[in-house]
C-alpha cells in the first residue's frame, strides 16, 4: 500500500530563517554595546587655553628604524629613559615630551613609549613621524 505524503510548503523555512535572522540581528547589537573600545585617551588642551614653554622643559626623543630610543643624538635604554623621564617630571612641573618617530621604527617600541608617558603622568606629550627625507641625511 502507497501512502500519500504531503510537501511542505515554503513558507515555513523561510519564516523560521527572518526569525533566525531576526535574533541575530539583536544578538549583536547587545554584544555591540558590550564591547566598547576606549582606544587611546589622553587629556587634550582646551582649544583656547595658551601655554607658555621654556627650552628647558622641553625634552627630545627619538625613535630610528631600528627601534633604539635616541636622547640628544646618544642611544639610551628604555630603563634609562624611564629613569630620566621620572627625574625630570619630579623636577619641572610643565615638562613637555616630544617624540620623533621613524617610519620603519616598530610600532612596539612606540607604544611602549606612549605607555611610560602615559605611566609617569606627563601632561604635555607629542609625537610625530619623521620625513624619508630625514631619515636618508641621517
Amino acid at each position: 500500500m502507497h501512502i500519500k505524503r504531503k510537501k511542505m510548503s515554503d513558507s515555513q523555512p523561510s519564516a523560521a530563517l527572518s526569525d533566525l535572522a531576526f535574533l541575530l540581528i539583536i544578538y549583536f547589537i547587545v554584544i555591540a554595546g558590550f564591547n566598547v573600545n576606549k582606544g587611546f585617551l589622553m587629556n587634550l588642551p582646551a582649544k583656547d587655553s595658551t601655554r607658555f614653554l621654556l627650552k628647558e622643559d622641553i625634552l627630545r626623543y627619538e625613535l630610528d628604524e631600528n627601534g633604539d630610543i635616541l636622547f640628544r643624538g646618544e642611544k639610551t635604554s628604555s630603563a634609562q629613559a624611564e629613569k630620566d623621564l621620572s627625574l625630570a617630571v619630579t623636577r619641572r612641573p610643565n615638562l613637555a615630551v616630544l617624540l620623533e618617530v621613524s617610519p620603519k621604527a616598530p610600532w612596539q617600541q612606540v607604544v611602549s613609549f606612549v605607555e611610560l608617558a602615559k605611566k609617569l603622568r606627563i601632561d604635555s606629550f607629542s609625537f610625530k613621524m619623521t620625513s624619508e627625507e630625514q631619515n636618508i641625511k641621517s
